[in-house]
């Protein structure tokens, strides 16, 4: 026992570092999707959101005319492409986006169209569906809609949605901003006081910039001619048009409404995507203004951006960035895609080597889910006429995580637009709920949030914006995938949870390790690394492992099961 106690003493102060991989594999093919847009015409929207509610990601992309909208089932990490009864649209599609518009807990669809009318199909309950396009209240003729996104503007529980239309030559083609009333939604962009004339929009995002409990509405133009929409919710169903005042308007080709907390300060920033002349990131400076940190931070991107996605890679408590560009890599004055890696100090590096170096198709949308329910977001992307990219993160670490889905009572059912803080290991991190983010895109409704090393979470505090009560739970365990109840804290984890796991001993003094298995996980496989991330062996389906011939000292196991996985540091002392 003394023996162990040196050791541990000795590790507490001169820990071993472990070298943090971060990696992503194209996966698209292995996966089960082998599929591309076609002649999008500036690009195609995707979806990387569960769509059937049984835990597990799914994929949806929009389609070129005369291809069905694709529906990519997500079964244990393999995906099927599926049909649904009552979704026939073969129209040139753009935005894709699931949203419990009439909060009876599942998800109905609204797909915009380039050229056509839009459709909103309602789920009856068992993922069939029915049109209910010219009664919903939307506009039903062709006025060449590219993004759409959904909130909750006055608080009411319910959804309301903003609707972004694209005519060089057409004025009428404005935005639109609807109210949702008991399920039919009614146009209020005039008494509301959203632009009347076309702007020439992409898509718009929901978010609380200012952080007063009301969901404010910020719109990417294309072309410099017009500058970004800043809309200020004053309380009231009613805007305050501050793009000028807060320095969120630019006037640059913007293309992504991307929206994040990438400094961990409270205060949620926008990346905007533009030309050569350089991508933004409009840091939030708390008082209602924004300064343009792109180049100090090093993600200027100098290419044709257009999507663009916040994610942590490697769960190390920092947000990174990754962008969808134009191009294909010929010329090296272009980038055709970028990974940036926050370095924790307000500054982003492009890392080689981490598995994006054939990232060299024609691309517009992406957006991020967790195609294994491993905890590590992976990437999907869209593009244009080659096979879409699945980029599978495989990063190995000994890094934590929590995935945290919001469910409303009194609230909207999907849980968007409230905030949550993540306090664990000294510092706080920030995530917003979205329906409608990015470059035509939708990400997974569970928010990611790496943890760093912290080996608990000391709370989860939900602040559901349209009543204003702050949740606060308390002790919460790492590595798993939760979802929080409304004013009912957090329900039963029916994926995979970390406490379902345990290995024993640890330390151990003889180098012999026991895995007590969770009854509903009956495969299950064991990997062993060094602490620098070398694989040393895998076992399947085997309740213990021996590192007896190997030196002692700290290693990690990975657990993978049917329905998740785990990492964890072990001692063999």
């Amino acid at each position: 026992m003394k023996k162990f106690n040196c050791l541990l003493f000795s590790f507490l102060f001169y820990a071993i570092p472990f070298v943090s991989q971060t990696s992503f594999s194209e996966s698209s093919a292995a996966l089960g999707m082998n599929i591309s847009y076609g002649e999008s015409d500036l690009g195609g929207g995707v979806s990387f959101i569960d769509f059937n509610n049984d835990g597990w990601d799914d994929i949806t992309f929009a389609t070129e005319d005369t291809e069905e909208i694709c529906f990519l089932k997500n079964t244990n990490g393999i995906l099927t492409q599926v049909y649904f009864t009552g979704i026939s649209n073969t129209l040139k599609t753009k935005q894709i986006i699931w949203v419990d518009y009439d909060n009876d807990g599942d998800k109905d669809l609204f797909v915009t169209a380039l050229n056509g009318s839009n459709r909103f199909y309602q789920n009856n309950g068992n993922m069939v569906f029915t049109d209910i396009s010219s009664t919903i209240g939307f506009f039903t003729d062709n006025k060449h809609t590219t993004g759409a996104s959904f909130g909750d503007i006055d608080n009411d529980g319910d959804l309301d949605a903003f609707i972004c239309n694209r005519d060089d030559d057409n004025e009428a083609e404005r935005n639109y901003l609807y109210q949702n009333n008991n399920g039919v939604y009614t146009d209020i962009s005039s008494e509301a006081g959203i632009l009347l004339t076309s702007e020439i929009s992409f898509c718009a995002v929901f978010f609380d910039y200012n952080n007063d409990g009301f969901q404010d509405i910020y719109v990417s133009n294309d072309k410099p001619t017009y500058r970004n929409r800043l809309y200020k919710n004053n309380g009231d169903n009613t805007f305050e048009d501050t793009s000028e005042s807060s320095g969120a308007g630019v006037f640059v080709n913007a293309m992504t409404t991307t929206i994040g907390d990438y400094n961990n300060d409270g205060w949620f920033d926008i990346y905007v995507t533009n030309t050569p002349d350089g991508n933004q990131l409009l840091k939030n400076n708390g008082d209602g203004t924004f300064t343009d940190k792109a180049r100090d931070t090093g993600t200027e991107f100098n290419s044709v951006g257009w999507g663009a996605v916040f994610l942590d890679a490697d769960n190390d408590a920092h947000l990174d960035l990754y962008v969808s560009g134009e191009f294909d890599g010929t010329n090296s004055n272009l980038l055709p895609s970028a990974f940036y890696h926050n370095q924790g100090d307000d500054t982003f590096q492009i890392p080689s080597d981490i598995g994006f170096e054939n990232d060299t198709r024609k691309s517009y949308s992406n957006a991020i889910g967790d195609i294994d329910n491993d905890g590590k977001p992976d990437v999907v992307v869209s593009n244009d006429s080659e096979t879409n990219f699945l980029f599978n993160n495989n990063s190995t670490n000994t890094n934590n995580w929590i995935k945290i889905q919001l469910e409303g009572i009194i609230g909207n059912k999907d849980g968007i637009g409230n905030r949550i803080e993540v306090f664990a290991g000294g510092t706080s991190q920030y995530r917003y709920t979205f329906c409608g983010e990015g470059y035509l895109s939708q990400n997974s409704s569970k928010e990611f949030i790496g943890l760093g090393t912290a080996t608990s979470i000391d709370y989860i505090k939900v602040t559901w914006n349209h009543s204003g009560v702050v949740e606060i739970i308390e002790q919460v365990a790492i590595n798993q995938s939760i979802t929080i109840q409304e004013n009912n804290g957090v329900l039963g984890n029916a994926i995979f949870s970390f406490e379902s796991m345990k290995i024993y001993p640890n330390p151990s003094d003889d180098g012999v390790f026991y895995i007590r298995k969770n009854t509903n996980n009956e495969n299950i496989k064991i990997a062993v690394y060094t602490i620098t991330g070398q694989l040393l062996f895998s076992k399947t389906n085997e309740g213990s492992f021996n590192l007896s011939s190997y030196e002692k000292g700290i290693y990690i196991v990975k657990v993978i099961t049917d329905n998740g996985s785990m990492t964890q540091k072990i001692f063999h002392l």
